[in-house]
């Protein structure tokens, strides 16, 4: 089921305990620019069929990559997007997003989410997995 635009943004605002859903949607269309740099085929497909249109086609049109980022590198790509951001502030503005894309995307899709991303991303989309 596709998450409507505002349910979507209130889930991160709250998440990232953000002021204003502007906030809110400047973290969730960074983060989902770079997300989608990472993810292919199908699984893309998938899950930009459970986010709203907007973040949908940000995710299906993003950012390029050379190579799949480690996590550490991820946030700090995050950080050199988001003005003023600090790896710190990035931390929580990919965890506020991934959490509510893992949400949307439920189990069995984030497993396959997982499989395409190098280790440790289950961390930041707030689903530890056994090691």
């Amino acid at each position: 089921m596709t998450l409507r635009w505002e349910a979507f943004l209130d889930h991160i605002k709250e998440r990232g305990e953000y002021n204003s859903l502007q906030e809110a949607e400047r973290a969730a269309r960074v983060v989902l620019a770079l997300l989608g740099a990472h993810l292919v085929g199908d699984v893309r497909a998938q899950l930009a069929a459970r986010l709203p249109e907007d973040f949908a086609l940000i995710l299906l049109n993003p950012l390029r990559s050379t190579e799949p980022l480690p996590p550490e590198r991820f946030v700090r790509a995050t950080a050199a997007w988001i003005e003023g951001a600090t790896e710190q502030t990035a931390t929580w503005d990919v965890s506020a997003v991934l959490s509510t894309v893992a949400d949307a995307a439920g189990d069995d899709l984030l497993g396959q989410i997982l499989f395409q991303l190098p280790a440790g991303y289950d961390l930041l989309f707030g689903h530890p997995q056994p090691a």
